[in-house]
This record gives C-alpha cells, sequence and structure tokens, in this order.
C-alpha cells in the first residue's frame, strides 16, 4: 500500500477532504496562472486596437484546445497510468511511462502543428474572423503553431510529475512562467531598447519562450530522479503506451467538444451581430476559461488520487474523493459566476469600452454566470473520471451540452432570437452538463472494467 512512499499513503490513507484540499490550492494556482498567461497577452494586445482583439479571439479556441487536450485529456491520461501503477506497487512500469507519454505528445504536438499551419487561414475564417482581424488571427496562429510540440512536451513532464502525486513543483515551475511573461510579452510586442516592436507576433514568441522553459526544466526534474516516475532512456513498448492511451486517446473527445463548443459559438455570435460582438462575447467567454484552472486544479489531484486507490483496489474511498472535489470546484466556481453575473464591466472593462462588445459580453455574463458552478462540477469529476478509466457519460454530457447551445441555440438564432434568449441556452446547457456527469458518477460501478 505504498509504505516506502509517503506522498503515496497520504493519497491512499490520509483524510480526503484536507487532502484534496492540500492537493488542490498548488495546482490551482499553476492553473491560474497558465490561464492568466493568455489574459495577460490579451491586455496587452489590446492596446493594438478591436482588430487585433478579434483575431486573438478566434486563435484562443484553438490553442486552448490545444492545452486542454495537452493536458486534461492526454495529460489525464498520464497521470492516472502513472498514479494506477504506483497504487498496484509496479515501479517498473510507472518509470516506463514518462518516456513513452513525452514521446506521443511529441508526435502529437508535431502532427498538430503541421496541420494547423496548413489550414489557419480557412478555418480562421470559418471561426468568424475578417480583413484586417484574419490577418492578425493568422500572424499571431503563425508563431504559436510553429510551437505546439514544445506546449505538448511541458505537459507531458508536468503530467508524469502530478500522476505521483506532486502538484508543488509543476505548480512552481508554471506560475514562474506566468510572471516571467508579464514583463516578457510587452517587449515583444512594443519593443524595449535594442528589441524591436514585434507586434501581435511578439506576444505569440512570448508564449513559445514560455513553453521551451517550461519544458525544459520539468525535463530535468523528471531526469534527475527528483520524481517518483523517473525519465529514462529506453526502448518503447506497447503496453506503456495502452496505459496511457486507454484513458488520454478516449479523453481527448472532450476538449474538442468543450471548446468546439466556444468557437462554434462565438462563429455564430459573429456572424449575427459582428465584430465589435464577437470581440464582446469572446472577452466574457473568457471568463470561462478560467473556471478551467477551478475544475483543473481539483481535477488533476482527482485523476492521481483516484487513479492510486483504484489501483490499490479502494473503489468506495475513490468515489467519495470525486464527489468531494466535484462538490468544492461546484462551490468555489459558482462563487465566481455569481460575482460575475453581479458586476459585469468589472471583467469586460479591462479589454474595451466599446458599445457593442460590453452589451454582448454583459448580456452573456448576466444568463450563463449564475450557472458557472455546473460546468466546474462536471469537468472536475470529468477529471476523476479518468483517475477511474470511466469516461462514457463524462463525454455523452459533453455532447449534450455543444448540442444544447451551438445546435438548438444556433437554430434559434437564425429563426431571430436574440442574443439574450440565445445565451439562456448556454445557461440550460452548463446546468445539465454538470448534473449529468454527478448523475454518472454517484451511480456507476467503477470496480467493472473500463
Amino acid at each position: 500500500m505504498g509504505a516506502s512512499n509517503p506522498r503515496l499513503r497520504l493519497m491512499l490513507e490520509a483524510p480526503i477532504v484536507p487532502t484534496v484540499l492540500r492537493m488542490s490550492v498548488p495546482n490551482m494556482l499553476m492553473m491560474l496562472a497558465q490561464a492568466s498567461t493568455g489574459l495577460i497577452e490579451t491586455w496587452f494586445l489590446a492596446k493594438l486596437g478591436t482588430d487585433v482583439l478579434a483575431g486573438v479571439a478566434v486563435v484562443i479556441p484553438v490553442l486552448m484546445l490545444m492545452g486542454n487536450m495537452s493536458q486534461g485529456a492526454m495529460g489525464g491520461g498520464i497521470s492516472a497510468a502513472v498514479a494506477r501503477a504506483l497504487g498496484a506497487g509496479n515501479q517498473s512500469l510507472a518509470n516506463q511511462i514518462p518516456r513513452h507519454a513525452l514521446a506521443i505528445n511529441i508526435l502529437i504536438g508535431v502532427a498538430f502543428s503541421a496541420l494547423l499551419l496548413t489550414f489557419q487561414r480557412p478555418l480562421f475564417s470559418l471561426l468568424g474572423a475578417k480583413g484586417a482581424a484574419l490577418d492578425a488571427a493568422c500572424t499571431y496562429g503563425h508563431v504559436l503553431f510553429a510551437g505546439l510540440p514544445l506546449m505538448w512536451a511541458m505537459n507531458a513532464l508536468a503530467s508524469v510529475v502530478r500522476g505521483t502525486g506532486n502538484m508543488s513543483f509543476p505548480g512552481m515551475v508554471i506560475c514562474g512562467g506566468a510572471v516571467a511573461l508579464v514583463p516578457l510579452s510587452p517587449c515583444l510586442i512594443f519593443g524595449w531598447g535594442p528589441i524591436p516592436p514585434l507586434g501581435i507576433a511578439g506576444g505569440a514568441w512570448a508564449l513559445v519562450m514560455y513553453y521551451a522553459a517550461g519544458t525544459a526544466i520539468l525535463g530535468w526534474f523528471c531526469l534527475s530522479g527528483r520524481s517518483a516516475a523517473r525519465l529514462a532512456p529506453g526502448a518503447l513498448h506497447w503496453a506503456p503506451m495502452r496505459s496511457i492511451l486507454t484513458v488520454g486517446a478516449l479523453a481527448c473527445i472532450n476538449p474538442v467538444l468543450t471548446n468546439a463548443l466556444i468557437a462554434v459559438t462565438t462563429a455564430q455570435v459573429g456572424g449575427h451581430g459582428g465584430t465589435a460582438a464577437l470581440a464582446g462575447y469572446a472577452t466574457g467567454a473568457r471568463l470561462e476559461y478560467l473556471l478551467i484552472p477551478i475544475a483543473f486544479g481539483f481535477g488533476a489531484p482527482m485523476v492521481a488520487l483516484v487513479g492510486a486507490n483504484i489501483g490499490a483496489g479502494q473503489i468506495d474511498r475513490a468515489r467519495r474523493i470525486a464527489l468531494s472535489g466535484g462538490f468544492m470546484a461546484f462551490a468555489l466556481a459558482e462563487l465566481v459566476g455569481l460575482v460575475a453575473a453581479l458586476w459585469p464591466t468589472a471583467w469586460l472593462g479591462l479589454f474595451g469600452a466599446d458599445k457593442h462588445l460590453l452589451e454582448a459580453g454583459v448580456a452573456y455574463l448576466h444568463m450563463v454566470g449564475p450557472f458557472y458552478g455546473f460546468f466546474a462540477l462536471g469537468f472536475s469529476l470529468y477529471f476523476a473520471s479518468q483517475g477511474a478509466g470511466r469516461l462514457k457519460w463524462p463525454l455523452v454530457a459533453g455532447a449534450l451540452r455543444l448540442s444544447l447551445f451551438a445546435g438548438v441555440g444556433g437554430v434559434a438564432l437564425s429563426l431571430g432570437a436574440t442574443l439574450q434568449q440565445y445565451f439562456a441556452f448556454g445557461a440550460i446547457a452548463m446546468l445539465v452538463y454538470g448534473s449529468f456527469i454527478l448523475w454518472a458518477v454517484a451511480r456507476g460501478d467503477w470496480s467493472r472494467g473500463r
């Protein structure tokens, strides 16, 4: 039961709520820091005008998709594989997983980089960018997409460390990177001393440099033997890959659904209300991206905690961990949503003062903000389900949310519904999403095979 590994023993034996909180806090700070990197850049890039802001708005969903797939989906598969191996006492398998995880993520990152660099212009056009906004999106995306393999590598290594129950070190690395971006981004965007102003491309270069530094530091940590799952050279074999891909590959569907929702609804709002409404909705919906750090803050520890307890045969404890973490995520995200609904311009005003931008953003936050808790509840329980290797119902819930908001809501918008009525479908979809996954976890039998 992990007597030789104090961190593993805590995951298997310590009181649940204090353990989840202790592991969640550094992870949440890490995720908030990582999410803030995009917001920091958006704030600086907003100084370049509405067209640049609208251009960045259509790149962000694609970038978030890559981040969620590499960290939340494949990363969850990596963390779950490490945790289950350690929980079962299989140190040999735990030490093989890091190099297989790194190989898988780098290959996926290279593939996405090539695909997005080839098709970025038609993709951004499809998402609603036109004219100068489309040119800005392509300039920003060209640099970011070239650096995607570094993002995937960094998140693979961070997920290995999190799978051992160590949330602090990845948190320190990523928080440090976010702090470094505060001076780095404006220096590259606007220029400073011998550094020429790179404009919107400078913001993208700052993020790529952040991914490179994070990969180097986390790689050193895993190679040095400081991680309970050590990165070491060796041949690649199918068994460790299977332990990652059985969860990670299937889990990739969830961020596709989540980011497809943002991308499609952004395009629908842009087609209905124009560039300013697109920027306003995207800015309001970007607050939803701050819920992901809350959900992931609780969810990533639950991948490790649930995975380790499943590996050790402690099924009931694994479910109690999932429900406890889910309700804590709900409470914190609900507080954020209520504040956003009551004082929406406190957020929106950071990014612009255009009348139509503010109207669209306020309508969204008034309608959807009070339901933010259900998003965090469902998303955190999705991560717990990764640890258990049971993803069927969380993925069905994601598909339902997409169908209700982008599908039924999109049809209503095309038939003459107002933006406020359209956003009501978003609120209903969020409620259904969280409630459905809660039902699935509460009633499901994690003792059966995947």
